[in-house]
């Protein structure tokens, strides 16, 4: 469960995102194509090459539904139904892709945030973004 701390913390990180959504949700993308192959098995049809104009626009994309996750973060839920809907029902993405995209959101966010990234910060968006994965999980049950 997420305290007002931890809302305030996350809500600080992604201020900070606001100017380069495309980028940060590329380079975590690109990062988890890298680290985990297997991911790349729901994209047949991109260019997954580094810096590739799907990648970006996706990355994009997932920056912006952080960002609605963000602004709606006592209400995820809600918020993010109908792309847990999409990814459960439509993409069918195993859940646990959601936790690798989060690991890799993670590096990403410390890389760009440097000494600002906090043990704070991580566990934070860390327990921001398990949440996420919860949420976009839920109709898989």
């Amino acid at each position: 469960m997420l305290t007002a701390e931890d809302k305030k913390l996350v809500q600080q990180v992604w201020s900070k995102v606001q100017g380069c959504q495309e980028e940060v949700g590329a380079e975590a993308l690109e990062r988890m194509f890298c680290a985990h192959p297997p991911t790349k098995t729901y994209f047949p049809h991109f260019d997954l090459s580094k810096g590739s104009a799907q990648i970006r626009a996706h990355g994009k994309k997932v920056a912006a539904a952080l960002g609605t996750a963000v602004k709606n973060i006592d209400n995820m839920s809600q918020a993010l139904s109908e792309l847990s809907n999409l990814h459960a029902y439509n993409l069918r993405v195993d859940p646990v892709n959601f936790k690798i995209l989060a690991q890799s959101l993670q590096v990403v966010l410390a890389v760009h945030m440097g000494k600002d990234y906090t043990p704070e910060v991580h566990a934070a968006v860390d327990k921001f973004l398990s949440a996420v994965a919860a949420v976009l999980s839920e109709k898989y049950r």
